[in-house]
């Protein structure tokens, strides 16, 4: 299995269980389920006494999205204009990356020109679009986008393709 971490923060962000699918060569999406977690029932196998009043513990189950919750996954929130200063730097942090990585110019040119359209496909459907940061909440990492799919029911994540790197586990 591989993991994807994000090569600013190192948090993970999301594996190849999820089937990633390449979208426009920069980004991955990856259909999520939603997961019910707690609301958890133990019997200890003990008998309440008649006399005594029974001792309850409110345990609730709560609905969460399998990728938010398996990664630990934190929401966030932004307007459009506070977006766009995010990604503009972010995006600059990614190219950095890339030379890092040792990344030729022709692949850190076509990041570039595929990473600006792509940023106005999510800015044309802005308010649809739910966002998490990694574990860290590092204001610099990389910014997780929740959608629906267009069922209303299934949600995805979007993830940018450049700004991971894998570990293999």
């Amino acid at each position: 299995m591989l993991i994807y971490k994000d090569i600013i923060t190192g948090d993970e962000i999301i594996s190849d269980s999820y089937n990633l699918k390449e979208v426009d060569g920069v980004v991955y999406e990856a259909d999520c389920t939603k997961i019910t977690v707690g609301g958890e029932s133990f019997n200890t196998g003990g008998n309440a006494s008649a006399e005594e009043q029974e001792e309850s513990v409110e345990d609730t189950a709560d609905t969460k999205i399998d990728v938010i919750y398996s990664f630990r996954l934190n929401e966030t929130s932004f307007d459009k204009k506070s977006y766009l200063i995010y990604l503009k730097g972010y995006m600059k942090a990614v190219k950095e990356g890339l030379k890092k990585k040792g990344a030729d110019q022709a692949t850190i040119d076509e990041f570039q020109t595929k990473a600006g359209a792509y940023a106005k496909k999510i800015i044309a459907n802005f308010k649809d679009y739910e966002f998490y940061t990694g574990e860290t909440m590092d204001p610099n990492g990389m910014i997780v986008l929740l959608n629906y799919r267009e069922d209303g029911v299934t949600p995805f994540v979007t993830v940018w393709k450049h700004g991971l790197e894998e570990m293999k586990v």
